[in-house]
């Protein structure tokens, strides 16, 4: 393993607020370079997101932002496994970061599992009939219609979304990020989307 200097440790621990002892590990296993040593934490928060994913959520915060001029606001439940995390300032850096996230992009669930199955349906039908003259065989037409239902998630689905304070991550990989942080298992549990005239 290569040795890492203190600078750079600190450098990634900016970047990804992940404490002093994952980062040292990470760019040593990484040989110093920063790009390889993001990835490698990336990758072993989702192990932990993985890990955790079975355990019970039954803590968490109710999250409320009013946006400026008061004409949108945005509730969001997120949840965590213990009252202790729910409280810590990552957790909440979150949640805020999720409402700012719904204000702006208007998601309509919280991911492709909680989509109405009648509007999908409905979609892939449109997408169907805009597909039919094509004169494309039948399996190119499916895999142009799951490209543009992926797409689709990418826009109505909060954590298929790009993370609007960093467009290289998505909502979820967000969320992974801070259950590496926090070693507990986190959930959107659902939010609500107020504006007037809507």
């Amino acid at each position: 393993m290569a040795k890492v200097d203190l600078d750079l440790i600190q450098q990634l621990r900016e970047k990804t607020g992940l404490g002093m002892l994952d980062c040292k590990k990470a760019l040593e296993e990484s040989g110093g370079d920063m790009q390889k040593a993001i990835e490698a934490l990336r990758k072993r928060g989702a192990a932990i997101e993985a890990k955790r994913s079975d355990k019970s959520t039954s803590e968490g915060i109710v999250q409320a932002y009013i946006h400026p001029g008061d004409q949108m606001g945005v509730l969001i439940e997120l949840n965590c496994e213990t009252d202790f995390v729910a409280r810590t300032a990552d957790f909440k850096q979150l949640a805020k970061d999720l409402c700012m996230q719904i204000a702006a992009n208007k998601p309509l669930y919280v991911a492709p599992d909680n989509v109405d199955p009648k509007f999908l349906e409905h979609e892939k039908n449109i997408l169907k009939e805009q597909l039919a003259n094509s004169g494309k065989p039948a399996k190119i037409l499916d895999q142009i219609i799951e490209g543009k239902v992926n797409k689709l998630y990418s826009d109505i689905c909060l954590l298929k979304q790009q993370f609007i304070k960093n467009d290289q991550i998505t909502v979820e990989e967000l969320v992974k990020e801070v259950i590496a942080k926090t070693g507990e298992n986190i959930k959107i549990k659902r939010f609500v989307r107020f504006e007037v005239g809507q």
